[in-house]
C-alpha cells in the first residue's frame, strides 16, 4: 500500500517518519493517552523510536495497517495520531483509531482528521466499512466518532481490556456516504448530549450535603464493609431490591463494577452519603431514563446506624439540584413501596409531589408491588 499525505484545513496528515520519535515520545507521556489507548505505560523513548521507524513503515509495506501522524500544516507541530490500526482485505474494512496531543485538544483536530481519513478510505482505498471502538467511559473519543457520522451500535465485552480500565467497549461503524460535513445538532457544542459527555468524562464529583455536615462522593474500597453491613439490615432488604442474602461479593460488584459502569456509560450517577468525617452512612443514585432523556429517577438507602439524622433528605436535595444543573434534567421521579413511610417523608421533605399509587409499578425479587410515585421538577427548585 502506497503511503499518502492528506491536507485537511490546517492539518497535514502523513505517515510517520524516524525524526518524529521525539515528538511522539513527549506526547505519549500524557496520562490520558496512556489511560485510553493500548500504548505501553510507562512509555519510553525506545517505544517511540520502534513505532515510527519499525512498526509504522512495516505496516504500510504489508498493507495491514495505516498509521498516520497529524501535524500543523504550517509549523509542523505534532497534533495527534490517526489512521487504521488494522485493515481487513477479506471484509474490505478497516478499524480507525486516534489520539490528540494535550496542547491541541479542544481545536477539532481529531474530528477534522477523522473526516479526512475516512473520506480517503472510501474514495481512494474503496473500503466498504470503517469500524471504531473505545472503552466505555472514553466520552471524548465517542463524541468524535458520533460527530463524524459513526453509528454506535452497542458494546463488546473484553474488546479492549486495559489494566486500569473496563472490559466493555463501545463499537461503531461508518459506511460510504455517511461521513458528515457538519456536526449533527445533537452532538454540537452546547447540546444536552455534549453537556453530559463532559460531566461523565470527568471524575465523580464531591458534593457538599445541603444543610447537613457531610458530602456525597464516589464509593471506594474502604466503604465495602459498611455497604455490606447496611445492606444486610432487614429493613434495607424489606424496602429495596438488594440481594437477599447480601454477601460481601455483592458489595464488591456494586462498588467496583455496577456504579463505575453506570458513570462510564453516562446512564446515571451513584454516590456514597458520608458524614463530616467522610464515613459511609448510606448511598444514593440518580438514573437517567433511557427513553426520556430529560427525566431521571432517584433511589437511596441510609445505613441503620445513621437513620433519623437528616442525611437522606439532604442527600436527595443535593443530588436533585446537581441533576438539574449538571445533567440538564427537567423531571426526577421517586417510588417507594406502599408502607415505606420513612422514604415518603424524605421525598416530601426534599420537595417532591406525591402523585398517587402505581399499581404493580415496581418489581422486587420477581414480585410486582404497588408503590407511591412522586416527582420533582426543575421548576420546583428555587
Amino acid at each position: 500500500m502506497e503511503p499518502i499525505e492528506i491536507i485537511a484545513a490546517t492539518l497535514l496528515i502523513r505517515p510517520w517518519r524516524p525524526d518524529d520519535a521525539e515528538a511522539v515520545y513527549r506526547a505519549c507521556q500524557d496520562p490520558a493517552i496512556q489511560r485510553w489507548t493500548t500504548l505501553p505505560s510507562p512509555y519510553g523513548r525506545a517505544h517511540a523510536e520502534k513505532f515510527v521507524s519499525g512498526y509504522a513503515p512495516d505496516a504500510w509495506a504489508a498493507g495491514t495497517a495505516a498509521p498516520l501522524g497529524v501535524f500543523d500544516v504550517d509549523s509542523g507541530e505534532l497534533l495527534g495520531s490517526h489512521g487504521f490500526a488494522s485493515i481487513n482485505r477479506v471484509r474490505n474494512s478497516a478499524e480507525i483509531g486516534y489520539w490528540t496531543a494535550p496542547a491541541a485538544r479542544g481545536r477539532g483536530v481529531a474530528l477534522t482528521a477523522t473526516r479526512a481519513v475516512a473520506t480517503w478510505a472510501f474514495t481512494k482505498l474503496r473500503l466498504d466499512r470503517l469500524t471504531w471502538s473505545a472503552e466505555i467511559g472514553n466520552q471524548a473519543s465517542r463524541l468524535v466518532a458520533l460527530r463524524a457520522g459513526f453509528h454506535i451500535g452497542g458494546e463488546q465485552r473484553n474488546a479492549q481490556p486495559h489494566p486500569r480500565g473496563r472490559r466493555e467497549a463501545w463499537v461503531g461503524s461508518l459506511l460510504p456516504g455517511e461521513v458528515t460535513g457538519q456536526t449533527p445538532a445533537r452532538y454540537a457544542a452546547g447540546s444536552l448530549f455534549v453537556r453530559r459527555a463532559t460531566v461523565f468524562g470527568a471524575a465523580v464529583p464531591v458534593l457538599p450535603l445541603d444543610g447537613t455536615a457531610g458530602h456525597l462522593r464516589a464509593l471506594a474500597a474502604g466503604d465495602l464493609p459498611a455497604v455490606t453491613a447496611a445492606c444486610q439490615d432487614p429493613e434495607s432488604a424489606r424496602w429495596t431490591t438488594v440481594p437477599v442474602p447480601y454477601e460481601p461479593a455483592d458489595a464488591e460488584y456494586y462498588v467496583h463494577d455496577h456504579l463505575p459502569g453506570q458513570w462510564a456509560r453516562g446512564t446515571g450517577a451513584g454516590f456514597a452519603i458520608t458524614d463530616a468525617r467522610d464515613r459511609y452512612v448510606g448511598g444514593i443514585d440518580l438514573r437517567i431514563d433511557p427513553v426520556d432523556e430529560e427525566a431521571g429517577e432517584i433511589g437511596f438507602l441510609v445505613a441503620p446506624w445513621a437513620r433519623g439524622l437528616g442525611y437522606a433528605p439532604a442527600a436527595v436535595r443535593t443530588v436533585c439540584a446537581w441533576g438539574f444543573a449538571a445533567l440538564g434534567l427537567r423531571r426526577i421521579g421517586w417510588k417507594a413501596y406502599l408502607g415505606n413511610d420513612a422514604s415518603r417523608r424524605v421525598a416530601e421533605k426534599a420537595g417532591f409531589t406525591i402523585e398517587g399509587v402505581g399499581r404493580g409499578v415496581c418489581v422486587q425479587r420477581g414480585e410486582r408491588r404497588d408503590a407511591w410515585v412522586g416527582s420533582l421538577l426543575s421548576t420546583d427548585v428555587t
